[in-house]
């Protein structure tokens, strides 16, 4: 600590540093809840409507990578508050996530859709076809990342 602070300009950074911490673990800790509410209402969805297996097993898989990504971003904040540093690797890897669950989507659009219009469907190839290279750029920027640590 710099000496030449006051005891009261100490104490006011510690209790904004203590504030920050406690405003990170609630947001760990709601993006738990929020998990877990979301992981429940998939699992229930996907029993109630078992009849429409090909559309509530698609619904599930997205729900499910939902979850994983908001758990990924819990555990990249949790990683932060126990090292003081953000990583980049995890925030790639939930952009892959999240990239591959908009390509399932799109799929399942055009898959499980019984008429689209040529709009519609022109719209759903190029959802998936940016999709498929946002995937593609941020495995190319994972291998960079790969690439600049072995060489260090």
């Amino acid at each position: 600590m710099d000496e030449h602070l006051s005891r009261g300009q100490r104490d006011a950074d510690r209790a904004v540093r203590w504030s920050i911490v406690a405003l990170e673990y609630a947001i760990v800790a709601s993006l738990l809840i929020v998990a877990a509410v979301v992981l429940l209402r998939t699992l229930v969805t996907f029993v109630a409507h078992w009849n429409l297996f090909p559309q509530s097993v698609v619904a599930a898989i997205d729900g499910i990578l939902v979850v994983i990504i908001l758990l990924d971003i819990a555990h990249t904040v949790f990683g932060h508050l126990r090292s003081s540093e953000i990583p980049i690797r995890p925030f790639l890897v939930i952009g892959i996530l999240a990239g591959v669950r908009d390509i399932l989507s799109a799929s399942a659009h055009l898959t499980l859709s019984t008429s689209l219009t040529s709009t519609d469907f022109t719209e759903t190839l190029i959802s998936l076809g940016l999709g498929v290279a946002v995937v593609v750029l941020i495995l190319f920027g994972l291998l960079i990342l790969h690439w600049s640590e072995s060489h260090d």
